[in-house]
């Protein structure tokens, strides 16, 4: 399974998509155009709304609610961009200047402000009470996350399970409600309903611990940004917490100093202690264990072209080079 492969699978609704895309961020103000076009030139995975659409069509629906709501996910996760970038003082993405670095943060900040509100409108339009409270319920717990990585920054001492506490908020929530969404408009069972949320999940966390390895050992020009992003913002990712835990004293101490001070002047050393403590593939090992539970929870669903291309997206998402 790649990106491309999964776009041509999906072509007709991710363009659905697309245009409910365009036509919900039109406005007046000009800015507020200006930056939506910039997000939506920028592309990205669309992984989000295609993990909606996937499950939805897997459980049996055909209407046009799915698009709709695979709009609102992405103007969400795109808000969550928009507002990362600024609080991380990011300057490209996706391989493209960021929109902060463009238009200023306090543009971004406002148009992100905007594409919640607007997703809000949207969903309203599907007339659904579960799918206010799954989206209600999933916006409040990734803003969470968020405040919960920016008060860690600069923290050398996170353990493993708060860096996990953090993810699943921030990341694999959303994940969990394109899958859930996906599950209520197909009108799935709840054992079913709730094993497809698990799914959505696991796939989130993979996703996001493979991110952790990448932003040390991926190719610049693959994932669009540059390396070391985020020991530069003082992340302790869990490669960095691991080998914390199982590196020798003087690492250690390499470590938490980098972390503590931000910026990319210890990075290769930092990097070499990361492939001598195993702390990376220790990193894609977790990702590889949340790829099988993603997997596992498919069990329930039935055969179809869709749950084929669900059933390969862990994969997938541990072996990505972007």
């Amino acid at each position: 399974m790649t990106i491309p492969l999964l776009q041509t699978a999906l072509r007709d609704d991710l363009q659905a998509v697309d245009r409910v895309l365009r036509e919900a961020l039109h406005s007046d103000v000009a800015l507020i155009g200006q930056v939506a076009d910039h997000i939506i030139a920028g592309g990205g995975k669309r992984l989000r709304p295609a993990l909606l659409l996937l499950v939805a069509q897997a459980c049996g629906y055909r209407g046009s609610h799915q698009h709709t709501l695979a709009a609102v996910i992405e103007m969400i996760h795109t808000a969550t961009l928009l507002h990362d970038d600024v609080v991380d003082e990011s300057a490209l993405r996706r391989g493209h200047d960021t929109a902060n670095a463009i238009f200023g943060n306090s543009a971004s900040v406002l148009v992100g402000d905007f594409l919640y509100s607007r997703a809000f409108q949207l969903m309203v339009t599907v007339d659904n009470a579960r799918v206010f409270q799954i989206l209600a319920a999933a916006t409040n717990v990734i803003a969470e996350g968020e405040v919960m990585q920016l008060i860690n920054s600069g923290n050398p001492e996170i353990d493993e399970t708060t860096y996990r506490d953090v993810i699943q908020r921030k990341t694999a929530k959303l994940f969990e409600a394109a899958a859930r969404l996906g599950a209520v408009l197909g009108g799935a069972a709840p054992p079913l309903e709730n094993a497809l949320a698990r799914y959505g999940a696991h796939l989130g966390t993979a996703f996001q611990l493979i991110d952790d390895v990448l932003d040390y050992t991926g190719d610049h020009a693959a994932i669009g940004k540059n390396l070391g992003d985020d020991l530069a913002e003082g992340k302790p990712t869990l490669p960095l917490i691991r080998a914390l835990a199982v590196g020798s004293p003087d690492e250690a101490t390499l470590i938490r100093g980098a972390v503590k001070a931000g910026g990319l002047a210890d990075f290769r050393p930092v990097l070499a202690a990361l492939q001598r403590t195993g702390a990376l593939d220790y990193t894609r090992a977790s990702a590889e264990a949340e790829s099988r539970q993603a997997s596992a929870c498919l069990a329930a669903l039935p055969p179809s072209t869709c749950r084929e291309i669900l059933l390969e997206l862990p994969a997938f998402a541990v072996t990505r080079a972007f």
